[in-house]
């Protein structure tokens, strides 16, 4: 693993760029708004972003463990790496300036979903080839557990959605992650903790991305674990009857 102590702008090209090109691509709209009653808004502009990909899928990985006193516990994986739109944060004149630089940030794995990734398993199949490509665990499609309704990751001005999942698989039993071959992979590295312990990372701002903290709190939902208590809702159950 990398130590990252800087990000360099080397060239800004935004005033030579079109905003159709590149990986982001902004449209720049006028709109109306039309009402049941059959009467219309006053045109008003309104910016998007957007990619060639729109969607993309998320996946948690997680292994639920159990101890010689059967007391279960959960962790997670998660993958951290370079983010540069948050790291240059710190050039920006901000209202609230941020407390510290984000250099490397923790996320659960994420995808965009392909071209090829049609039909109804498609998202499976991306989920598992992306746990493969940024953590180095081998799944098979048909592990992918879904996580609820998909959602927006910034509606008011991106259209991209996120598809939530969630596979149980060997945390310990990993290889070298395949990659997509981008810089931004060369710095980071794949993390094991428990799930309580990064649910409260994120609501600390340790783990400031969004996406990972409703996927983590959609696992606890899942598998019926109490992240507050650190246990499961069963052992919950058991202990009382124990107490009576």
């Amino acid at each position: 693993m990398k130590d990252v102590v800087d990000i360099e702008v080397v060239e800004d090209r935004t005033a030579d760029s079109t905003c159709d090109e590149g990986f982001l691509r902004v449209r720049r709209l006028t709109l109306r708004t039309h009402y049941d009653d059959g009467s219309v808004s006053d045109p008003y502009p309104c910016d998007m972003v957007s990619r060639a990909n729109v969607d993309a899928v998320a996946v948690v990985i997680y292994q639920i463990y159990q101890d010689d006193d059967a007391r279960k516990t959960v962790h997670v994986a998660l993958r951290s790496g370079i983010r540069p739109p948050v790291t240059l944060r710190k050039h920006d004149e901000l209202v609230q300036p941020d407390e510290r630089t984000y250099y490397l940030i923790h996320e659960i794995v994420a995808g965009l979903i392909e071209d090829e990734d049609v039909g109804p398993d498609g998202i499976e199949r991306r989920a598992a080839a992306e746990c493969l490509e940024e953590a180095g665990y081998e799944v098979a499609p048909a592990e992918i557990q879904p996580l609820g309704a998909p959602l927006f990751a910034s509606p008011g001005a991106s259209n991209e959605k996120f598809f939530l999942r969630a596979v149980e698989t060997d945390l310990h039993h990993r290889r070298e992650p395949t990659g997509d071959g981008s810089v931004m992979e060369e710095a980071g590295a794949v993390s094991i903790m428990p799930l309580d312990e990064a649910i409260a990372a994120c609501r600390s701002g340790e783990i400031p991305d969004s996406k990972t903290e409703i996927a983590l709190l959609r696992l606890c939902d899942k598998i019926g674990y109490l992240p507050q208590l650190g246990c499961f809702a069963d052992d919950v159950q058991y202990r009382q009857r124990e107490v009576d």
